[in-house]
């Protein structure tokens, strides 16, 4: 097993498991971390994912290369498509999913930290889209979503010149939202997985699906699937329980997802 899932609770910690390689991604690893993705979307009960990578010194180094030298342009196009797939269901889980980045995050990794919700870095972090040198383009979705997260000018900087940043200059650019020690980082990480996974579920799945939306849809088509699944939440036996608790000054009892 290249990708090792714990569950803490409501909590779950994917972490991509190949040390001896700097975790990088091969065939094999994208399918499993795709049936992992799948299966923890299914799972009513965990409302938080925490990504990261095992080892001290990356999160995810990028794809595996000696895998793609080999590789034909059909092959190529195959493992986009996987990879594709794994970030696209990240993206759609209904879940938030926090990256907890841990040394490099290159390539598919940097990819991969951008189809989560939100990313937190270790100091030692560095991030780049370097697959220029190799002759390659990212392939995993980083000159889609690179831009929209960092805009289009530090994202030609990086996909084009391949160079690499550190935590704090991601941080500066808005490609992560905190950095921590290193020896803080997962602690961090989790903190704030337990907090989301304490809110009420349905707001959060549709807060997430409203977020990914605003990306891919003009402002108008925007505003209406958030009337649609905000008007949704006033269904909701959540949204009674957190109003109430409001209105008479307590902590919620709890909340169900429905």
């Amino acid at each position: 097993m290249t990708v090792e899932v714990k569950r803490d609770g409501a909590v779950a910690v994917v972490t991509v498991a190949r040390p001896e390689v700097l975790n990088a991604l091969n065939t094999a690893t994208n399918q499993e971390l795709l049936g992992v993705v799948r299966e923890i979307t299914r799972d009513a009960a965990l409302r938080a994912v925490v990504l990261t990578g095992a080892g001290a010194k990356a999160f995810v180094a990028g794809a595996d290369i000696a895998e793609f030298r080999g590789m034909t342009a059909e092959d190529a196009r195959q493992a986009s498509w996987l990879g594709g797939r794994v970030v696209a269901a990240i993206e759609g889980a209904p879940q938030p999913w926090i990256a907890a980045v841990n040394g490099f995050a290159l390539g598919g990794g940097c990819e991969l930290a951008l189809a989560c919700d939100i990313r937190f870095a270790a100091d030692n972090a560095r991030f780049g889209q370097p697959e220029v040198g190799l002759g390659i383009t990212p392939g995993f979705g980083g000159t889609q979503r690179l831009p929209r997260e960092v805009g289009n000018g530090w994202a030609s900087y990086l996909c084009l010149s391949g160079r690499l940043i550190d935590a704090a200059e991601a941080a500066r650019i808005g490609l992560v939202q905190a950095v921590f020690p290193a020896e803080r980082l997962m602690d961090e990480a989790l903190k704030l997985a337990g907090e989301l996974a304490a809110k009420p579920p349905l707001a959060v799945r549709y807060i997430k699906s409203q977020i990914h939306h605003a990306l891919n849809v003009d402002i108008a088509a925007g505003h209406e699937i958030e009337r649609d699944l905000f008007a949704l939440t006033f269904a909701s036996q959540d949204r009674l329980e957190g109003m109430d608790a409001f209105l008479e000054k307590r902590q919620p009892q709890g909340f169900e997802g429905r």
